[in-house]
C-alpha cells in the first residue's frame, strides 16, 4: 500500500465490528466513523490481530460494464459506448476480505472480474466533472463476480451480478493515488490472468462519478466499481482468486460451491 495518504478500513476484534486507518503497520481505531471528522480512540492493533471486513457499507454497489477497449473486444463486441454503461449489483452481493464466494447451485459458469472501486465521501447529486474527486473518499479492490451464463441469458445483468457473495471488497480504502495511473489484475491460485491499466479506460473516474450522479443520489460509502480489463474467466470451487489493485494492495477470496 506505498504511495497512499490515507488508508481507511473497517475491521472486527473480538466480534466488534470498528472504524481505522492503517498506518505503520498497525489499525487505529476511529471514532465515529471515516465519513466524518473522526479522532483516533487509542486503540491500535497488529495487521494480524484483526479480521478485515468490507470497508464500506454501501446503500448501492454501482458498476460499470465495457470500460476497458480490449475487455469489450474479447467479448466479441466493436462499438465502443458513447457514454458509461452502468448496472448495478445488490448490497447484500459485498463479501469481506478472505471470505469464499460462493457458487450456487445450477448456475453454471461463474467468473472472476478484476476491478478499481471508487468509494464515494459525502453525498452527491449532479457533480461537474471537474469537482467529482471532491466526493471521493479513496479506492479499493472489487471482484465483479459474474455468473456468466445468466448474463448472456438476460436481457439485463442484475440476476447474474448480484447473487449473495459476488461483490468481494477490500482489504481496505486508499486515499491519494493517481487514478489513471494504476495496475490492475486478477489471479486465480497464483497464476496473473488478468491484467490491465486504468489509463486505458474509456471513461474516467471523474466522468463516471458526474454521470452516476446525474442518475441517483450518492451516499457516504456507496461504492462506484469502474470496469474490467481482459481477461476475465472462470472460477471452480477450491480455487483462490486475487484481485490486485496498485497502490491499494490484494482482496482475497476462496471459492466453493454451496451446499444442499
Amino acid at each position: 500500500c506505498a504511495g497512499a495518504q490515507m488508508i481507511y478500513c473497517r475491521f472486527e476484534t473480538k466480534g466488534e465490528p470498528c472504524w481505522g486507518e492503517v498506518e505503520d503497520h498497525k489499525v487505529w481505531e476511529v471514532a465515529p466513523d471515516i465519513f466524518s471528522a473522526h479522532v483516533r480512540t487509542g486503540r491500535s492493533f497488529g495487521l494480524s490481530d484483526v479480521k478485515f471486513l468490507a470497508p464500506c457499507m454501501p446503500t448501492k454497489i454501482v458498476a460499470v460494464g465495457l470500460n476497458y477497449q480490449d475487455h469489450i473486444t474479447e467479448f466479441g463486441r466493436t462499438e465502443i459506448p458513447k457514454e458509461p454503461v452502468i448496472f448495478l449489483k445488490a448490497p447484500s452481493a459485498l463479501a469481506d476480505p478472505d471470505t469464499a464466494i460462493v457458487i450456487p447451485r445450477g448456475v453454471g459458469r461463474v467468473d472472476y472480474e478484476a476491478e478499481l472501486a471508487v468509494v464515494i465521501s459525502k453525498k452527491a447529486r449532479y457533480v461537474l466533472e471537474n469537482q467529482a474527486m471532491d466526493y471521493v473518499l479513496g479506492v479499493t479492490c472489487l471482484n465483479d463476480v459474474t455468473a456468466r451464463d445468466l448474463q448472456k441469458k438476460d436481457s439485463q445483468w442484475a440476476r447474474a451480478k448480484s447473487f449473495d457473495t459476488f461483490a468481494p471488497i477490500g482489504p481496505w480504502i486508499s486515499d491519494g493515488l493517481p487514478l489513471d495511473q494504476l495496475r490492475v489484475e486478477a489471479s486465480v491460485n497464483r497464476k496473473v490472468v488478468q491484467t490491465g491499466h486504468t489509463s486505458n479506460m474509456i471513461f474516467s473516474i471523474p466522468r463516471i462519478i458526474s454521470f452516476v450522479s446525474r442518475v441517483m443520489t450518492l451516499l457516504p460509502g456507496d461504492v462506484i466499481s469502474t470496469g474490467t480489463p481482459q481477461g476475465v474467466g472462470p472460477l471452480k470451487a477450491g480455487d483462490v482468486v486475487e484481485v490486485f489493485v496498485e497502490g491499494v494492495g490484494i482482496l482475497r477470496n476462496s471459492v466453493i460451491e454451496e451446499k444442499g
